[in-house]
């Protein structure tokens, strides 16, 4: 097999990669919204709903979610498995995990703002959305940044485990380029695709976090 019919395959395998990485952004970045909010609740309930998903989630091998949503509606419903199930499930597995790392990251960073501000705001005549809207969610951004980019820089990293239950990702697709080829090149090809990646994102998050430099702590 030529080296530029290796990279057409690892090209397509890379696709799927970035389209879980997309969708998954997508989705937990949102979702993790109301889970921080529901984990600083005054509501006991929603508060230990809350914690206990984050605990669920965190504490759990993200591989083993993935089976248990793939596996679950066939056991418990009886519905069949197919090809399509199979990257939904792997969404649907990335999405909650995530969501919960960048719920707790959303706490720690709503938490750090001085309780002083809110009060200043108060004094101003600011309502409680105002406050949050204006002078609260600008330093949380500039504040979460760094952990948010760790989380997805991972994220990138992570949608090779999408191989465990078949979906046919770059990882995937270089796995089966080295047990057909007896060569080690696939592997270094995707490495590579990896770390242009990686860089790309890195790019991309520092000069969101450069342009958020004008809040100042």
């Amino acid at each position: 097999m030529s080296i530029q019919v290796m990279m057409q395959m690892l090209g397509q395998g890379f696709l799927v990669s970035l389209q879980l990485f997309v969708l998954t952004l997508l989705g937990s970045i949102p979702l993790g919204i109301p889970v921080a909010f529901m984990r600083m609740s005054k509501i006991a309930p929603l508060r230990w709903i809350a914690r206990i998903y984050i605990s669920v989630m965190r504490g759990t091998p993200l591989m083993l979610q993935m089976f248990f949503i793939y596996f679950a509606p066939y056991y418990i419903f009886g519905i069949p498995l197919s090809m399509e199930s199979k990257f939904s499930a792997t969404i649907v597995a990335f999405i909650i995990n995530y969501a919960a790392y960048f719920a707790e990251i959303y706490r720690s960073g709503i938490q750090s703002i001085p309780r002083g501000q809110y009060e200043a705001a108060e004094v101003l005549g600011y309502s409680r959305l105002q406050t949050f809207m204006k002078i609260v969610l600008p330093q949380v951004i500039k504040r979460i940044l760094p952990a948010m980019g760790n989380e997805i820089i991972t994220l990138v990293k992570d949608t090779s485990l999408a191989f465990a239950i078949g979906v046919a990702e770059m990882f995937s697709t270089a796995k089966a380029l080295v047990a057909s080829q007896v060569s080690m090149l696939p592997f270094v090809f995707a490495a590579v695709f990896y770390w242009v990646f990686n860089f790309v994102v890195e790019v991309v998050l520092g000069r969101v976090e450069k342009k958020m430099g004008y809040y100042h702590d």
